[in-house]
């Protein structure tokens, strides 16, 4: 059988160049996967991406005349599959992708380098890379939009699976947080500081002190209530105004912290992480800058004399995303409380180049859909509405479902 499709996307043209179109996918080979994309959610790193355009690593050069499919956050369905992958992937199975294909010989990644495959569409040409790579993943979960959620989840688990300490006695690492330690997350109460927030409290290594700071007390209100201490784990929610290096330091009984994850990139913000680690402490810079020459002054005295570390991170790998897919599978780390806002594949554009301005956590896409961006305390439709309700106002699988079936379809035309 040939398998040819239509598909609806948005694309990456060049800087703040975003547009919607229709068109024809290629015929699918023998060795890729044709797919829906049902749900995608907006990353921050896709703004950047937005604002960069061809001078992006990972966006090719000639992208004003081969466009991209832009998004790399997305779940959705397999539709047919080629018969190099047919032992391995079946026609009904739902998947997600881990973007970060770590290909050899280029930088290359879906939802940036790809004109077939990205998360803002309705359907993808999936390429023999991703399984190359081994990025195409099924996944089991209950609702699209959580398998959305899977690729932030293994950021935040990749950046905690980097952070490492001195084996006693020794020069040999120990990769992780370290368990029942000192944890402090800076400009910690975004999308992925909520995730990191959850990890920390129900992944595998947990700290006993956990410490988030932020500049928005509507935020820091949002994290206090649904993120509240575990047995295991005390945590203090901070405005950074009230959060100087005495009053951090006081918190961590004078011993500073062993694990600090930066989550701005804002050079005040790594010097006093700098200031605030323990001894074997370690800085795991998390924000991405768009500056390339962004740097800050670190204490390198205890770097030579406390065995302080430093880490950055820019995503997880498989292994990571394997974990993330089982944390949600296993309703482990409730991912839905990070979604703020949804919206349709009419709306993404405009989103995408606003991200910051909007303000709240992640922005789902219902790519098949025609929706305004709305921010779930502001569901017009009463029926939806009283779903959030019965959810505590968080976005769920029922709430999908009643969206699915009644929300507008977006046109091809």
């Amino acid at each position: 059988m040939r398998w040819f499709m239509k598909t609806t996307a948005l694309r990456l043209y060049g800087k703040r160049d975003l547009r919607l179109e229709t068109f024809d996918l290629p015929e699918m080979q023998e060795d890729e996967i044709l797919a829906t994309v049902v749900t995608d959610s907006l990353c921050l790193s896709s703004w950047k991406e937005a604002n960069l355009g061809e001078n992006h690593k990972k966006v090719p050069d000639d992208v004003a005349t081969n466009p991209i499919i832009i998004g790399h956050e997305f779940c959705g369905d397999i539709l047919a599959v080629g018969k190099k992958w047919q032992h391995k992937f079946q026609p009904g199975q739902r998947y997600v992708i881990q973007a970060n294909l770590q290909l050899p010989d280029r930088p290359d990644c879906p939802g940036y380098s790809f004109p077939w495959v990205g998360g803002e569409a309705t359907h993808v040409v999936i390429p023999n890379e991703v399984m190359e790579q081994d990025c195409l993943l099924a996944y089991d979960g209950e609702t699209y939009f959580e398998g959305s959620l899977v690729e932030p989840l293994s950021c935040v688990i990749g950046a905690f699976n980097a952070n490492y300490h001195l084996q006693e006695g020794s020069y040999n690492h120990t990769m992780g947080i370290r368990p029942q330690g000192r944890t402090l997350i800076l400009g910690g109460t975004g999308p992925m500081g909520l995730l990191a927030i959850d990890y920390a409290l129900h992944g595998p290594v947990n700290p006993s002190l956990l410490v988030i700071t932020d500049t928005n007390n509507d935020k820091l209100s949002y994290a206090r209530k649904h993120y509240p201490s575990e047995p295991q784990t005390l945590i203090h929610y901070l405005n950074a105004t009230d959060a100087a290096f005495d009053t951090l330091m006081a918190l961590s009984g004078g011993h500073g912290f062993d694990d600090i994850f930066v989550f701005v990139p804002n050079e005040g913000l790594v010097t006093l992480a700098s200031s605030l680690l323990a001894t074997d402490g370690c800085l795991n810079f998390f924000a991405g800058p768009q500056d390339k020459h962004f740097s800050a002054p670190i204490n390198f005295y205890d770097v030579h004399y406390a065995f302080t570390h430093y880490v950055g991170t820019s995503g997880g790998n498989t292994d990571d995303m394997r974990a993330a897919v089982k944390l949600i599978e296993e309703k482990k780390v409730q991912a839905a409380k990070v979604v703020t806002h949804i919206l349709g594949l009419n709306a993404a554009g405009e989103t995408t180049l606003e991200l910051p301005a909007v303000g709240g956590g992640k922005k789902l896409v219902y790519t098949g859909k025609y929706l305004p961006l709305t921010s779930l305390t502001q569901i017009q439709d009463q029926a939806l509405a009283a779903i959030l309700a019965r959810h505590q106002g968080i976005w769920s699988g029922e709430a999908e479902q009643y969206l699915l079936t009644h929300a507008e379809a977006i046109s091809h035309d």
